[in-house]
Parts: structure tokens; sequence; C-alpha cells
């Protein structure tokens, strides 16, 4: 037996009347007449050579078995097609298919959840990709073309072929854990902390490397993640500068301490958006840059 293929309308038609239960609801639905809607489902039958609906004495259509196990597949079909015109429709109208994001580990994972919760409800048919790194790392992400956007710290700022905003900042504390020596103290002397073991995040690229960020002690552990350096802080490895809201809650349970150096308390640790100057922001790239903006 020869099945033909059936046409996008004759599916979408055959949905419509098993949604709304009846062939005068679904010509309701359509704005079609009742007679276009019973040729479409005729039509349809014909060309699979099954039978989707029992219109035997009952005023109401009942789905068969065949046409029941069609549903999925014959939604899936539709909901596929739907997505492609809509991905067209957004390219025509200069939208982003795809967007890719570089965030400082200094940003707030709370703000950047609430964020990209957002930005799916406002740009449901754009694909995010999301990349974390820390200092030097996240400017390069967007040097070499591999994001759209980087929201980065102040490390760099000098590179030519970037723009940049700054966007907001995070406040950064230095911390300890209570049975540490300086936590113990009740004055630091300046210059104290030098003679402590400090905790350090490196960074992983070539574009910042040699540079010191708040490092004032000689001796150091150098680690590329945030959460390993929290997790030795607590331990009383050593000391260390971390966003406040990372280490908030440790603060607030007693496993870690401010420490109060007369060098520095807080450091504001300023935000900026950086791409690059040769590809400007789309709108689903700016709609990002002023959310983290807002937030931050």
């Amino acid at each position: 037996m020869n099945i033909g293929s059936p046409t996008l309308d004759q599916l979408r038609i055959f949905l419509t009347v098993h949604d709304e239960g009846s062939f005068n609801a679904a010509a309701r639905k359509m704005g079609r007449a009742v007679s276009v809607i019973s040729y479409g489902i005729s039509a349809l039958e014909a060309q699979l050579g099954i039978s989707l609906f029992d219109r035997e004495g009952s005023r109401r259509p009942e789905i068969t078995d065949a046409g029941r196990s069609l549903l999925a597949t014959a939604r899936a079909v539709i909901e596929e097609t739907d997505n492609l015109i809509a991905r067209v429709r957004s390219i025509n109208e200069g939208v982003e298919t795809i967007v890719s994001i570089a965030l400082d580990v200094m940003v707030p994972f709370a703000t950047v959840s609430a964020i990209l919760r957002e930005f799916h409800l406002a740009f449901p048919l754009v694909d995010l990709r999301l990349h974390v790194e820390a200092l030097g790392a996240v400017a390069a992400l967007a040097l070499d073309g591999v994001v759209d956007l980087s929201i980065a710290g102040p490390e760099v700022l000098d590179l030519p072929e970037l723009d940049y905003k700054e966007i907001g900042c995070v406040e950064l504390v230095p911390v300890a854990a209570p049975d540490h020596p300086l936590a113990q103290m009740r004055e630091i002397r300046s210059g104290q902390a030098s003679n402590y073991l400090q905790l350090v995040l490196t960074d992983r690229s070539d574009y910042t490397k040699g540079q010191e960020f708040s490092v004032l002690s000689p001796r150091s552990w150098r680690l590329s993640d945030l959460g390993a350096k929290r997790e030795l802080l607590i331990g009383g490895s050593g000391w260390g500068n971390m966003p406040y809201h990372a280490v908030e809650n440790d603060i607030e349970a007693g496993r870690l301490a401010i420490i109060k150096l007369p060098e520095s308390t807080n450091v504001d640790y300023r935000l900026h958006a950086l791409w690059r100057k040769d590809r400007l922001p789309g709108p689903a790239t700016t709609w990002l840059m002023e959310a983290f903006e807002q937030a931050l």
C-alpha cells in the first residue's frame, strides 16, 4: 500500500479536531468552514490508509486507537515546524539564534540564575552557551571570539579589540577560619598579614599573567577554583579575599570570620561588560547586558 505524505495543514486540522473535541469546534478555532475541516480529515485518512476518528453513532467524533497512536508524532512535527518558522522570523528580525556569554566567577550565581530564567522567557528560541572563568580568562573568551559577551573584573580593560561598559561591582572581604591567628588578633598591624599564607585566585589566561590582585603575602597558594579556595579557608589553610555573597552564610554560621586588615578591609571588585568592537551585541545579548547591569 502506498502511503501519501500528509500536509502540515492536515496535521493541524487533525490535532485541532482532537483538542477541541468536534469538527464544529475545530472549524471555529481555525476560522474555517466545517466542510473544510471534514474534507481535511477525510483526505488525511485516505492518504494514510487508516481511520482517525469514529464518526458512527455519535455527534462527537471519537479518536480511534490508530489515530491516538499518531497524536504524539503529529504534535511533534507541528511543534518542530512552528519552532523553525519562529527561528526564521527571529533571524529576519535580527535576533541571535545562539548567545555565548562568559561570567567572572565572582558574579553571584543567585543573580545569574534569576537573569537566565528571565532570558529564557524573553528569548525562548535563543540557545545559550555559558562559560565561567576567573580574572583575565573571562576577557580572553571575548577577545578570542568564543563568546559574544563577557562579564569580567577590572583586570583587562586596555585591549584595543574590546569595548567595555562598567555595570556594577562585587564586595570582596578578607576572611579566615575563626581559629586562624589573624582572626584571633584584636588588632592587626600594618604588614602583619604578610606573615601568613594567603590563598589567591589565579588566572588561567596569558592576558594578566604575572599580575597580582590584592596579594599582600609573599607566601601564597594559587587556585583557579573559587569553591576550592572557600573550602581551604574554612579548613584553616590560610586567609584570603572572597566575594561577600559567597561566604555570607559561612560568616553567619561561624565557619569563617572577617579579618580587619589595616591595608584594606573591603574591596569593590568592579565588573564590566566586554565585547569585541567588530561584533556588536545583538538584541538578545544586549538584553543580557542590561539585565546584569540592573542586577549588579
